[in-house]
C-alpha cells in the first residue's frame, strides 16, 4: 500500500504543478478532495482485492475507508493547515513549497485514516 501513498502524493503535486487546481473558485477545493478520496478507494479496493473479499467485504471495505478518510481529511488538514500558515492568508493563496506540502501532508493524513479504519474493522473481523 505504499505504493498507493507514493502514487497519490505524485498526483496531487502534478495537479498542483500544472495548474490543474483552481485557486479562484470552490473548484479548486472540489478537486483536491476527489483526488484524496480517489485516492483512499484505491486504499479500500485494495485490501478487498488482496484479501479476496466476498460482495459483502467489498461494500464494507469501501464504506469503511471513505468514512475514515473523511474524518481523518477533515480533523488532519485543519492540524496541517495551522501548523502552515503563517497567518497572512490562505495556503492556496500563498501557493509555493508551502501549499505543496500540505497538499502531500492532506494526502498522506487521509490515507492513514482509510488505512486505520480499515485496521480496526479488520480487527473485527477475525
Amino acid at each position: 500500500m505504499i505504493y498507493i501513498a507514493a502514487i497519490a502524493a505524485i498526483v496531487i503535486l502534478l495537479l498542483q504543478f500544472t495548474d490543474s487546481i483552481p485557486m479562484a473558485s470552490v473548484g479548486g477545493a472540489m478537486t483536491i478532495a476527489i483526488a484524496y478520496i480517489g485516492a483512499a478507494l484505491a486504499v479500500g479496493i485494495h485490501e478487498a482485492w488482496t484479501k479476496k473479499r466476498g460482495v459483502f467485504g467489498w461494500v464494507v471495505n469501501i464504506l469503511v475507508t471513505f468514512v475514515g478518510a473523511v474524518a481523518a481529511a477533515t480533523l488532519g488538514g485543519d492540524s496541517l493547515a495551522m501548523l502552515l500558515s503563517d497567518g497572512s492568508g490562505s495556503l492556496a493563496a500563498a501557493g509555493g513549497a508551502r501549499f505543496s506540502i500540505a497538499l502531500v501532508g492532506g494526502m498522506l493524513i487521509t490515507l492513514l485514516g482509510a488505512w486505520g479504519a480499515l485496521w480496526i474493522v479488520n480487527r473485527w473481523r477475525s
